[in-house]
Order: structure tokens, then sequence, then C-alpha cells
């Protein structure tokens, strides 16, 4: 089973809106602590999940998020918990393409944070494969070391080193061999590109407006593809925007999901 965060997961809390936050790649459920505060205080039903091998959850090799979003289903099953609004963030966003794919029905509306629809290129993957040569040599703290420097604006590292420390503990608590196992099943992932026009539940893309590694461009091409679908530029913010900006970035949800229960 997967470990997980979660507030307000009662029979009363769900009749009113269940979300499921899916974490970055290798970071933990934690991150979403902004979220879960703000929105367990607006009285809304959340889970959080760890991927597998994550902070306890179980450990699995060679898995694909086809295997994970079954998995989520299995959760959100036990949890009684018909359907959520799925919340992914890069990482994450993969799998809550993957997780719309095979659950339309149990998908309420789509928030898909500063990630892509698109499987990598050629040259993307060797990047990935080299990263896996080096955090099996040196381990989770290598991980640290190349994904740290990408995840926040500028500024941020010297104004908010508080919240690059806090990143940076997520990553080197998990064991290097689930850290492999996760940028495998990245690079694994299918090409969400074709199926972006069939999505027909309510989206909002959500993407920091100086994320390097899924720019803004990266969001509007996204945004175009999903009839209907609604885009917000969080200003300030970079990869990992929910927890560099989590006052702008909770209000753009609270607001989406009013809108959501009132169609």
């Amino acid at each position: 089973m997967l470990t997980y965060r979660g507030v307000n997961i009662t029979e009363r809390g769900l009749e009113k809106h269940a979300l499921l936050l899916l974490h970055a790649f290798p970071l933990s459920s934690a991150m979403w602590q902004p979220q879960l505060d703000a929105l367990g205080g607006a009285g809304l039903a959340v889970v959080a999940p760890n991927s597998y091998g994550i902070d306890g959850s179980e450990k699995r090799n060679d898995w694909t998020f086809t295997d994970y979003a079954h998995e989520l289903a299995k959760l959100l099953e036990s949890l009684k918990i018909k359907s959520v609004t799925v919340v992914g963030l890069s990482m994450g966003g993969y799998q809550a393409f993957e997780f719309y794919r095979l659950y339309p029905g149990k998908t309420i509306s789509l928030v898909l944070c500063d990630t892509r629809a698109e499987a990598d290129a050629p040259s993307a993957k060797s990047v990935r494969e080299e990263f896996i040569k080096a955090v099996k040599a040196e381990g989770a703290e290598e991980a640290a070391k190349r994904m740290i420097p990408n995840y926040f604006t500028t500024s941020t590292y010297t104004l908010k080193p508080e919240l690059v420390t806090q990143a940076a503990t997520m990553i080197t608590e998990q064991p290097a061999t689930v850290i492999i196992e996760a940028m495998k099943a990245i690079m694994m992932r299918s090409d969400a590109t074709p199926r972006l026009a069939g999505i027909h539940c309510p989206v909002l893309v959500l993407n920091g407006k100086e994320d390097r590694l899924t720019t803004p461009e990266t969001a509007e091409s996204i945004h175009y593809q999903i009839p209907g679908s609604k885009l917000h530029l969080l200003a300030g913010a970079g990869h990992i925007s929910n927890m560099e900006q989590p006052e702008a970035f909770n209000l753009a949800l609270l607001d989406h999901i009013r809108e959501v229960r009132q169609s």
C-alpha cells in the first residue's frame, strides 16, 4: 500500500470535494503541506500519497505510471473516495495524465502544474540515463545536488534558504534505489499529447512564471490543446511553485474548485 498525508478524509468531508495531490520527483508528499493546511482549513478532503518507496510506501522495481495509477485507485477505494480532482506537479502531472486515461469516471477535474505532456526526446533520455548512473554511484545526495538548483527562482536561494533545505531533505531522506526506480518510470512514460484534445473534464494548467524546467511556453502548449482549459501563471515561482508561492497557488486552486463545484 501507499503511505499518504491527508486531511478531512471522512464521510462528512467527502460530501464536499476530494482532492488527490501527486508530488514531484524525487520529493515526497511533504511538499504538499502548505496545500494540506489551506485546503483542510477550507473543509476539503485531501489525500497526498507517496510514490512507490517514498516515505514508507511499498517499494517496487520496474514500476510504471500505469501501475501507480491502479495503486492510486485502490487507495481511493480503501478510503471510500469515489472521485477526485487530481492535482499533479511535474512527475505528478505525468501521473495525473495516466490516472485520467485509466479512470476518467473517477476524475472530477485536473490541475496540471509545472509539467509536460510529451514523452522524452532521445536527448532527454540520455540525460536521465546519466542521472541514474550518477545516483547509483553517489547516492541520494547526488540527486539533490542535481535537482535543487532547478527548483526555485534565483532570489529564493538567498531569501528563503529554509525552503531550499526543506526540499533537499525530502530528497536525501529517500533511498537511492527508490529515486532510480522513479526516474525509470519517468523515462518509460507514454506521450500524453495525442490525448489532450480528448480531455473533457475541467482543467486548470498552473505554472510558475520563472520555471526553467517546464516553462510557461510548455504550460501554454498544454492549455491550447485541451479544450476549455484555463491557464494561470504564478509570479515569483519556479518549478516547485506550490512551495515557493503557496498563497497564490492555494488561491488559484481554491478558485478552480469553486468553479468546478458550481458547474
